[in-house]
């Protein structure tokens, strides 16, 4: 039988090897929600082009290879994870290896009393009622076939609570590690963020791996930004580029919340990210950037949904692509302004640069307005390098690779430079030279 057929069967025969690895964490009251989530994952259909959420995004290499979902144990140094920090560990580091919480890898520096920061694990066997309250909310199980596989087999992941008030002054560094060596894994990452009534906190989820091996990283993210909480995120993927990366974010606001998100992307075979966000209460603000780089015959799909549902809210969305070789790149941006949200000001915006003949770009800028005092914009292009500028760079004595680095600089400098961490500035401005000044 095809693989891409039974791939289900492959994954709901597994679900009993997974249970007996939970051990006690089978009494948690989150069990009951894995048990659901297999018996709805069974009667969902595979995402196929037919659909059009998926309609660019042919996901049949991923399909030939049955994962195995119960996490494996790898050695892992400190110089290793080293390799990947930007600030010399000046910041809160918590490590992931294969899926599950390294405790001697990972660092608390200077939290806040009251701050929860460490594995949705250890959360969910206690039964803390921050996550038992949160957790699956937001990232609904209905029609996602790869959050309802999320669901099932939920092991581990970033928890982190900010209580009200409080303000976490450095960045939490979270470093989810795949090391599978020949074995075919598939690690779920199901991070919650929640944060509180006038906090503060940024988050970065870093994916990474130093291995050029086959395995899938299945990741759902839920953040909660409640009244006046500010809430930073930025999502780091290095994944390997034989691997497969799918992920969901899901971000809850509340009245006078501001949230940004920051994507760099340029690792994995197929990278699939779903960013929804939607505001519940009046005056709040949200930032979607994104930038994407790509060669060979990578994939990269960004589907994001902005909803305004309420009055004076503001959006900002702008997402950057760099294509070569064969690679192909998708968008699907939506902004949705209802009929109660007026005053809403949205502005989108999809810019991609093609290095390659054989690029392709597909991209789908959506406004659906139902309000009439609104300000709102979308637009996207896509096309190759400035001829004009880089002849204006070369007849200045700037070789050919020079000239088409720093205009791929240039380009990229809006994202990079709407990240408020130096040192990762630096880190990103490190590998867009070395991938395009080579």
């Amino acid at each position: 039988m095809d693989k891409t057929i039974d791939i289900k069967e492959w994954y709901i025969s597994k679900f009993n090897d997974f249970e007996k690895s939970l051990n006690g964490e089978k009494s948690s009251d989150f069990h009951k929600v894995r048990k659901n989530a297999i018996s709805k994952f069974g009667t969902l259909s595979i995402p196929t082009q037919k659909d059009e959420e998926w309609k660019y995004t042919n996901i049949s290499p991923l399909l030939k290879h049955n994962f195995s979902p119960i996490p494996i144990k790898a050695d892992v140094s400190q110089e290793l994870i080293n390799k990947f920090l930007f600030d010399k560990m000046e910041h809160s580091l918590i490590v992931f290896v294969n899926g599950v919480f390294s405790p001697e890898l990972s660092k608390l520096i200077d939290i806040p009393k009251g701050v929860e920061i460490g594995s949705l694990a250890d959360a969910i066997k206690n039964n803390n009622p921050v996550a038992k309250k949160h957790l699956g909310k937001y990232a609904e199980n209905e029609n996602y076939f790869f959050t309802t596989l999320s669901s099932a087999f939920t092991k581990d992941g970033a928890f982190v609570y900010v209580p009200d008030g409080k303000v976490v002054e450095d960045p939490i560094h979270i470093i989810f590690l795949t090391k599978s060596g020949n074995e075919k894994v598939i690690t779920q990452p199901r991070n919650l963020f929640v944060t509180g009534k006038n906090s503060q906190v940024t988050i970065i989820e870093h994916f990474i791996s130093d291995e050029d091996s086959v395995y899938f990283t299945n990741s759902v993210t839920e953040i909660v930004a409640d009244e006046n909480a500010t809430v930073d995120h930025i999502k780091l993927q290095e994944e390997s580029k034989k691997a497969f990366h799918i992920a969901r974010m899901e971000v809850d606001q509340e009245r006078s919340s501001n949230f940004s998100s920051h994507l760099i992307s340029h690792g994995a075979e197929i990278s699939r990210n779903d960013f929804n966000a939607r505001f519940n209460d009046e005056g709040s603000e949200c930032m979607l950037n994104g930038l994407f780089m790509i060669d060979s015959e990578q994939l990269f799909d960004a589907h994001t949904m902005i909803d305004h549902s309420k009055p004076h809210c503001s959006s900002h969305e702008h997402y950057k692509g760099i294509l070569q070789d064969k690679s192909k790149g998708v968008f699907n941006g939506k902004v949705m302004v209802r009929q109660d949200a007026q005053k809403t000001n949205a502005f989108q915006q999809n810019n991609t640069i093609l290095l390659s003949d054989d690029a392709v770009m597909n991209t789908k800028p959506q406004l659906e307005i139902f309000a009439d005092d609104v300000k709102c914009s979308h637009g996207a292009t896509i096309g190759k390098l400035n001829d004009e500028a880089k002849f204006y760079l070369k007849s200045r004595g700037i070789g050919e690779e020079s000239a088409t680095a720093m205009l791929i600089h240039a380009f990229a400098s809006d994202v990079i430079t709407s990240i408020k961490i130096p040192a990762l500035r630096d880190y990103l401005e490190e590998i867009i030279s070395k991938r395009f000044n080579g």
